[in-house]
C-alpha cells in the first residue's frame, strides 16, 4: 500500500507545562510510525494553581500555540487532530473559554480527561514500550499539574490514581516567591500528606518494578547521567537511576540558586525551576516504597493516545485502508452498519451502472450523477434492518439521517430519495420525501430513480441471472438485451412492471430481448 494511503493522525496534548504535538501514520497492521514532533512551552498552569483561574493572557498563549501546531499540521497533510487537556485546564474555572477559543480559532475539539484517564492513557503508552514480563509495574508520571500513580501487568491496568503534586503547581504554591528551608518543609508536607494514604493502597495491589515517564523524569535522568559518567545519556527509554542519584541530584538543586540552575549541564533551560519539586516527589514515592531503582520509558499520554484510537476505530482505519475515498467508504460503512445484502446491493449497482453509461447519450449527466447514482444503489436496501415492509422508506430515513460525512446534504437528500424511489410509487410533487430537495435536482431523481427501479427489477430473485446488459437507442425506442444465465421470467415481469419512470423520463418506449449463456459450474 502507498504511503498517501497511509492513515495519518496528529496527536495534540494539552498539558500543564507544555504542549506537544506529535504527527504519525498508522501502518496497515496497525502500528504506527512517527513522522515528527513539535513543542512549546507556554506554561498554563503558571498562577493557575494559586488563582484558580486561566489569565486572560494564558488563554491567548495557549490558543497561539495550537494554532501554530495546527496549521504546521494541516500544511503535512494532517487533517486529523485528536487533542486532549490535562490538569491545568480541567481544574480551571474558565478552562472552558480555552476549549471555546480553540475551537474557534482551529477547529479542533479538545477532549479534558480526568486524572483517572490520563493515568490509563500513560498505562497504555507504557505498556507498548516495554516488556512487563509476568510482573506488576508501577509508574509514576511527573507533569506540571498532577503526578499519576498506576500499578498494571501486561494484560490490563489494576489502580491507578491522579494526585495533585505536579512540578509547576508544587512550585507556585510553595517555592515561587519563598526559597527558605521553611517553604521546602511546607513542601515535603504536602507532598507527604498526599502519598502515604495513597501508596498504602498500591503496596496492598503489589508490584515488582518502578517505572517513570513525562518530560520531567526524563530531564531528570539525562541530568543524572551527565553527572555521574560526564556522558550524554545515549538512550532514554529503559534508561534507570537509583534513589541515591536522586537525592544527590536534589542536593544538587538545592545547593544552586535558582538562577543558576539552568546552567547545570543536562538541565533544560524551561524547567530549571520546575526539577527541585518533581526531584522531591521522585525521591518521597522511591523511598517511602523502599525502591532503589526506576526504569524510565519515553513513552507516555501521546502514546497512550495513539494506542487508544488505534483500538478504538479499529474498523473504520482498516476501511480507510482498504477504501482510500472518504465518500465511498463513508457509504460503505452505513451499509455494512445496516447489514446490506452485499452480493445483491452491488450486483443491482453494476446493473444500473451499465444503464446509466449506455443511455448517456439521452440523460446527458456525467460523473457525480453516476457516483449518486452507484451510492443509492448500494444503499437501496438498507431500509430492511427496520423492517420489510415498506424498507424504501426506512432506506430513505436511515440514508438521510446517517451523516454521510463527505457528502452535501443536497446530495445526501438526493441519494436518499432515489433509494426511497426503487419500488413502488414514482415521485410526486406531493410527497413527503420531496420536501427538502432542491428543485433543481428533481430531473436528476426521476432519471437516477428510473434507473435503479430497473436495476433492482433486473436482480428480483437476487440470484443474479441476468449478468450484464447492452442498450441500443433509437429515436422511439431504448432496446435492452439482457444476458442470462438461467430463466430469467421474473426478472422480465419485474423489469416491465417497474419501467415506466426511465421510459417517461428517457422519453421512449423500453422493450427487452434475452439471450441465455449456461453459467459454467467450474468457473
Amino acid at each position: 500500500m502507498g504511503i498517501e494511503q497511509m492513515l495519518k493522525l496528529a496527536i495534540l496534548d494539552i498539558g500543564s507545562n507544555s504542549i506537544h504535538m506529535i504527527l504519525t501514520e498508522i501502518q496497515p497492521d496497525f502500528s504506527y510510525k512517527i513522522l515528527d514532533r513539535f513543542k512549546d512551552v507556554p506554561r498554563l498552569g503558571e498562577e493557575t494553581f494559586t488563582t484558580g483561574s486561566f489569565s486572560s493572557d494564558a488563554i491567548g498563549k495557549g490558543t497561539e500555540v495550537v494554532r501554530t501546531l495546527a496549521t504546521l499540521a494541516h500544511n503535512r497533510g494532517f487533517t486529523r487532530i485528536e487533542a486532549v487537556a490535562t490538569s491545568a485546564v480541567r481544574e480551571a474555572a474558565n478552562g472552558g473559554d480555552l476549549i471555546e477559543a480553540i475551537e474557534h480559532e482551529t477547529g479542533i475539539q479538545v477532549r479534558v480527561v480526568t486524572g483517572l484517564e490520563e493515568a490509563r492513557l500513560i498505562y497504555l503508552g507504557v505498556r507498548h514500550s516495554m516488556d512487563f514480563g509476568d510482573s506488576n509495574v508501577l509508574i509514576v508520571d511527573v507533569g506540571g499539574g498532577s503526578v499519576e500513580l498506576i500499578v498494571g501487568n501486561r494484560h490490563t491496568l489494576l489502580h491507578a490514581s491522579s494526585l495533585k503534586l505536579g512540578a509547576i503547581r508544587l512550585n507556585d504554591l510553595y517555592l515561587k516567591k519563598d526559597t527558605s528551608s521553611d517553604a521546602l518543609k511546607r513542601l515535603e508536607k504536602a507532598v507527604e500528606a498526599q502519598l502515604k494514604p495513597t501508596l498504602a493502597r498500591f503496596k496492598k495491589v503489589g508490584f515488582e518494578k518502578l517505572v517513570g515517564t513525562s518530560g520531567m523524569i526524563g530531564n531528570l535522568a539525562e541530568v543524572m547521567h551527565l553527572q555521574k559518567t560526564g556522558r550524554p545519556l545515549p538512550q532514554l527509554n529503559l534508561a534507570s537511576f537509583s534513589v541515591k542519584d536522586v537525592l544527590e541530584l536534589e542536593n544538587l538543586l538545592l545547593g544552586t540558586p535558582l538562577k543558576r540552575r539552568a546552567e547545570i549541564p543536562g538541565v533544560d533551560p524551561q524547567r530549571a525551576d520546575l526539577l527541585l519539586p518533581a526531584t522531591i516527589v521522585l525521591r518521597s514515592i522511591m523511598e517511602r516504597l523502599d525502591l532503589d531503582e526506576l526504569t524510565v520509558s519515553d513513552k507516555a499520554i501521546r502514546e497512550g493516545l495513539l494506542y487508544d484510537f488505534i483500538e478504538r476505530h479499529r474498523d473504520g482505519i482498516q476501511a480507510e485502508q482498504e477504501i482510500p475515498n472518504v465518500r465511498r467508504r463513508n457509504v460503505m460503512y452505513l451499509a455494512r452498519r445496516c447489514q446490506y445484502e452485499a452480493v445483491h446491493a452491488h450486483h443491482v449497482a453494476k446493473l444500473s451502472l451499465q444503464l446509466f453509461d449506455q443511455t448517456a447519450t439521452i440523460h446527458k449527466m456525467g460523473a457525480r450523477e453516476r457516483e449518486w447514482l452507484e451510492y443509492a444503489a448500494i444503499l437501496h436496501d438498507i431500509g430492511y434492518l427496520i423492517n420489510s415492509r415498506q424498507h424504501h422508506k426506512h432506506s430513505y430515513y436511515l440514508i438521510k439521517n446517517s451523516d454521510l460525512a463527505g457528502f452535501t446534504a443536497d446530495e445526501i437528500e438526493l441519494i436518499a430519495n432515489v433509494a426511497r424511489y426503487h419500488r413502488r410509487a414514482i415521485p410526486e410533487d406531493d410527497h413527503k420525501t420531496l420536501k427538502d430537495l432542491d428543485p433543481t435536482l428533481r430531473e436528476p431523481l426521476s432519471v437516477l430513480g428510473g434507473i435503479l427501479r430497473l436495476g433492482d427489477a433486473l436482480d428480483r430473485t437476487h440470484f443474479g441471472v441476468i449478468q450484464s446488459l447492452c442498450c441500443s437507442v433509437s429515436p422511439a425506442h431504448l432496446d435492452i438485451a439482457l444476458s442470462t444465465t438461467d430463466d430469467a421470467a421474473l426478472e422480465l415481469w419485474a423489469a416491465r412492471d417497474r419501467k415506466d419512470l426511465l421510459a417517461q423520463v428517457l422519453d421512449r418506449t423500453i422493450r427487452f430481448t434475452t439471450t441465455t449463456t449456461p453459467e459454467d459450474p467450474d468457473a
